[in-house]
């Protein structure tokens, strides 16, 4: 397998574990027009696009839970555990998959990954379109595709990893709003990414995060001992 095949394959993984963790449950309502054997939904690429830059960027995604531990620290006090379960390893070293920005924020080309998740109908793609344009894609997990991340993660216990912070990207994308807008307007929220040039790799910020870490640790230690 080349280095391109094998790329691809990792990424399809990686999609798919995504996808089975943050995807929504179909409602009735929705079953009848949905592919056969879907049992759950992830809607538009933009949307998959921003959770993706999340679960590739670990010092992002605690950089965001302490934005939310901050707003409120009583009641969000578990994302300063959270957040430094993250940056207290070399998580963000190891486990980033840098992302290019473009005009509407991070971005990837997923045709080949996806085309390796469609072949077997484990994620069906629709387009949702008009007679002039594809508006988004639709991402259909079936009961096929769950049972491969299922399985894929008790055979190769690394890959839960992936299930794992997912979760947590659900949880995040849950507190800031469904839609794809409302998830790039979030993450241009960081200076660093705002300012990334076009077409260029959007830098880590393990150091900042975790100089920031450490003095919400400190605050927190002063508050208990007050």
């Amino acid at each position: 397998m080349d280095d391109d095949e094998g790329d691809r394959f990792s990424d399809a993984m990686r999609l798919l574990l995504l996808i089975a963790a943050v995807c929504d449950p179909l409602r009735e309502t929705e079953q009848q027009a949905a592919p056969k054997d879907a049992v759950a939904v992830l809607r538009a690429e933009g949307r998959l696009q921003k959770l993706d830059f999340w679960l590739r960027n670990p010092d992002y995604l605690a950089d965001e839970l302490l934005n939310d531990y901050e707003r409120e620290r009583e009641k969000e006090a578990i994302n300063l555990e959270l957040a430094g379960s993250i940056l207290d390893s070399d998580e963000p070293e190891i486990c980033a998959i840098p992302m290019l920005r473009y005009l509407f924020g991070a971005f990837e080309y997923i045709d080949q990954a996806m085309s390796v998740l469609a072949a077997p109908r484990l994620v069906v793609v629709v387009p949702r379109r008009t007679a002039a344009r594809v508006l988004q894609d639709d991402y259909y997990l079936t009961a096929q595709g769950r049972e491969v991340a299922e399985r894929a993660t008790e055979q190769f216990p690394v890959l839960a990893w992936y299930t794992e912070r997912a979760r947590l990207v659900r949880a995040l994308a849950e507190a800031t709003g469904h839609s794809a807008l409302a998830l790039r307007k979030r993450q241009y929220l960081q200076r660093d990414y705002a300012q990334t040039p076009l077409n260029e790799f959007i830098p880590s910020i393990a150091d900042r995060a975790r100089a920031r870490l450490a003095r919400l640790r400190a605050e927190a230690q002063q508050g208990d001992a007050a």
